[in-house]
C-alpha cells in the first residue's frame, strides 16, 4: 500500500496515469471494449472490504472512492473511460465546456461552463453556476476537516493562503464556516458571470488543469454549507450533480445509489449511466469476493483486487475478465536514512548509498509480489504512466538484478566495514516476505540487516513520520510506497512531497532531502509550454535525484481488476484505476 492506502494522491491519486499493461489474456473480450449494443437497466453489484473514506468531494483522497464520486458529483475537467492509455489520460471538459488554455504567461486560466449542468437541489433542479466553483475551492481549507489534497491549490492560487489563514481562526461550526465562506473572497478566483470562472496563480503550473480533474476542485452547492463537512448530516443531504444520487448509506455495511432525475444526459459527454442502481456491499473478504464475481452473484470490486494466487489461476485459465495496468506509483521505495549517525554516519556517504543500489535484487522482490503480471522493476522516482517517466539505469542495467560484488567494491572504496542496518517492516500481507528478500540481497553484499516488525497501523502514522526516529537512528533503511495524486502530468505530486525541503518539514520526506538543481528543473517543467518539454525536464529531475541515492527504487505494483461475466463495456476510469461504474452495462 502507499502512504494513502492507494490514495491518489497523496495524499493520491492517482492517482496516477494508468497504463494498460496488456490483459493477461491479450486484450478485450466479453465485458471489455467489444461488448456490443448497450442494454440499460439493472443493479450493478459492487463488493467492498471497507467503506468510503469520505463522500464529500473536497475531502476524499482514497483512489477507489473516485468511482463513487464519478457517479454523484461532476468535476470541472475529467477523463473519458477507455482501455487505451493514450485516450484515458487525456483531459477533457466535464462541467467545463473545454480544457482552458493559460494566458498571462501561464498565470491565468479562464473556465467556461457547459450549458445544462444542474444540481439535484432540495426544491428541484437548479443550474450549477460559477459561484459554486469558488465555494468548492473555499471549502478546501475549512477548520473542521481540511482537504487531504488541498495544499496543491492553497499554495498555487493567488490569495488562497490568506483566505485559509483567516478560515483557521473560525469556529469549526457549520454556521460560522458558512458565514466566513460567503462573506470572504479569494483574490485569485473571479466569477464575472454565472458561466465564467477565472483562476489566477502565483506561478506557472502546467499541471493546474490536471488538478481541476480532482474531486477536491468540484463545485459545492450552497446547501452543503448548512452541515459540517462530510458529517452524517452532510451525507444524508448530499446534493448530487452526477447521474446518480445517494439513497442509502449505512457506514461499513451498504451504499445504494439510484438515478438522479435532475441530471441531463445531453449535458454530460462522459457518463452514459446505463444501470438503474449501484449497490455496494461492505465487509467482504478478498477470496469470498472473487468467488461471488466468478459465480455471477456480484459484478465488480471496490477496494479489493485478485490475490497473487487468484492471478495465477486467472492467467492459467486465460480469463478474459482479468486485466492489469500500471498506476504510475512506486510500490516499493527503500528510503536511506542520511540523518543517522549509526555506523559512524556511513549512510551520509554517497558511495555507500550507491553500494545499496547495486545490492538490491529487484527481480527477486518482483517475484515475491507475484511476478511480471503484477509488478514492474523500477529505477527512478517516477513510475510508468507519469509524464516524465523514462526507463533508465543509473546503477547497473534496467533489469535491476543485484551486483553484490560491485556493492562490496564500493563499500571497500568508502572504507566501510561491518555495515549493520536497522530495517523496520510492516507485519502485513506480503511485506514480511518482501523485507526478508531485501535482507537476503543485502547480506549477499556483506551487509548485516536487523529486521524488526512495526504494526501496520503505526508504520506511517507513528513510526516513519516521527522525525525523531530518523535523527535518533531508530531506522537505517525502510520500505515505503507512493501513489501520485492525479493522472498523466502528475510528476509534481511525486516530487514535491517527497524530494523537496524548504525548511518546513514534510511528513513523507523522511530525511529532509533537497537538491536545488532538481528544484530548478521542476520549476522549469511546471512552466513548460508543451507536455513533451515537461516530460524531458521531469526526466532530468529524476536523474538528478537518483544521482544522490536518497532512495532505492525497486518495483511498481500493477493494479489488477476483475469483473463478472454479465458486466459489459468495462472501460477504465483513470482516477479510480478501475472500470467506470457510470459507463458499464449489464448483460440481462
Amino acid at each position: 500500500m502507499t502512504r494513502k492506502l492507494l490514495y491518489s494522491t497523496a495524499a493520491i491519486a492517482a492517482a496516477a496515469a494508468l497504463v494498460l499493461s496488456g490483459c493477461a489474456n491479450g486484450g478485450n473480450a466479453s465485458g471489455g471494449g467489444d461488448a456490443g449494443e448497450a442494454t440499460p437497466g439493472g443493479t450493478l453489484k459492487v463488493l467492498a472490504n471497507g467503506d468510503v473514506d469520505r463522500i464529500d468531494p473536497q475531502l476524499t483522497a482514497y483512489v477507489p472512492v473516485n468511482n463513487v464520486v464519478r457517479t454523484i458529483s461532476r468535476s470541472v475537467l475529467s477523463y473519458v473511460s477507455s482501455n487505451e492509455e493514450s485516450e484515458r489520460i487525456q483531459l477533457t471538459g466535464d462541467l467545463a465546456a473545454e480544457v482552458p488554455t493559460p494566458s498571462d504567461d501561464g498565470l491565468t486560466y479562464e473556465v467556461k461552463l457547459r450549458d445544462g449542468i444542474t444540481w439535484d437541489a432540495p426544491d428541484g433542479a437548479r443550474d450549477i453556476v460559477a459561484a459554486d466553483f469558488e465555494r468548492g475551492i473555499k471549502r478546501i481549507c475549512n477548520p473542521h476537516i481540511g482537504a487531504a489534497l488541498g495544499s496543491y491549490f492553497i499554495n498555487l492560487i493567488e490569495g488562497m493562503p490568506e483566505f485559509c489563514d483567516g478560515f483557521a481562526a473560525v469556529a469549526p461550526e457549520a454556521a460560522a464556516m458558512k458565514d466566513y465562506i460567503e462573506n470572504n473572497d479569494i483574490s485569485g478566483i473571479e466569477t464575472p458571470d454565472d458561466k465564467t470562472v477565472i483562476f489566477k496563480l502565483v506561478e506557472p503550473a502546467s499541471d493546474f488543469t490536471s488538478m481541476l480533474s480532482l474531486p477536491t476542485a468540484n463545485p459545492a452547492a450552497i446547501e452543503s454549507l448548512d452541515y459540517l463537512p462530510d458529517s452524517p448530516e452532510y451525507r444524508a443531504n448530499f446534493v448530487a450533480s452526477g447521474p446518480y444520487k445517494i439513497k442509502e448509506h449505512t457506514p461499513d455495511v451498504k451504499l445504494l445509489l439510484v438515478r438522479n432525475e435532475s441530471w441531463k444526459a445531453d449535458s454530460d459527454p462522459l457518463r452514459k449511466a446505463y444501470v438503474d442502481e449501484i449497490e455496494m456491499t461492505m465487509g467482504v473478504e478478498g477470496d469470498a469476493a472473487m468467488q461471488q464475481l466468478q459465480a455471477g452473484s456480484a459484478d465488480v470490486l471496490f477496494d479489493l483486487q485478485p490475490s497473487p494466487a487468484n492471478i495465477q489461476q486467472l492467467v492459467a485459465a486465460n480469463d478474459t475478465k482479468f486485466t492489469t495496468m500500471e498506476n504510475g506509483g512506486i510500490d516499493q521505495f527503500m528510503w536511506i536514512n542520511t540523518k543517522t549517525s549509526n555506523n559512524g554516519g556511513a549512510l551520509q556517504n554517497p558511495k555507500v548509498r550507491e553500494a545499496l543500489q547495486y545490492a538490491i535484487d529487484k527481480p527477486a522482490v518482483q517475484q515475491v509480489m507475484g511476478g511480471e503480471q503484477i509488478a514492474t522493476v523500477t529505477n527512478g522516482i517516477f513510475g510508468p504512466g507519469i509524464n516524465g517517466y523514462k526507463p533508465f539505469a543509473p546503477f547497473g542495467d534496467e533489469s535491476g538484478k543485484a551486483d553484490p560484488e560491485k556493492a562490496k567494491k564500493l563499500l571497500a572504496e568508502a572504507g566501510v566495514t561491518n555495515l549493520t542496518l536497522k530495517f523496520p517492516y510492516r507485519n502485513l500481507g506480503s511485506q514480511p516476505d518482501i523485507a526478508q528478500t531485501v535482507q537476503a540481497s543485502l547480506e549477499e553484499a556483506g551487509i548485516t540487516v536487523e529486521l524488526f516488525p512495526v504494526p501496520p497501523t503505526d508504520y506511517y502514522a507513528n513510526f516513519m513520520t516521527n522525525r525523531e526516529n530518523a535523527t535518533s537512528g531508530a531506522w537505517d533503511i525502510a520500505l515505503v510506497g507512493w501513489s501520485p495524486d492525479w493522472v498523466g502530468g502528475a510528476a509534481r505530486s511525486v516530487f514535491q512531497p517527497q524530494f523537496t525541503f524548504d525548511g518546513t518539514p514534510q511528513s513523507y520526506n523522511y530525511v529532509d532531502y533537497n537538491n536545488e538543481e532538481a528544484n530548478k528543473l521542476a520549476a522549469e517543467a511546471l512552466a513548460a509550454a508543451t507536455p513533451e518539454e515537461a516530460a524531458d525536464l521531469w526526466h532530468q529531475v529524476d536523474q538528478t535525484v537518483m544521482a544522490d541515492s536518497p532512495v532505492v527504487s525497486i518495483v511498481a505494483r500493477k493494479k489488477a481488476n476483475y469483473h463478472s461475466e454479465r458486466v459489459q463495456n468495462f472501460q477504465i476510469y483513470a482516477l479510480a484505476q478501475n472500470g467506470d461504474w457510470a459507463n458499464v452495462w449489464l448483460k440481462q
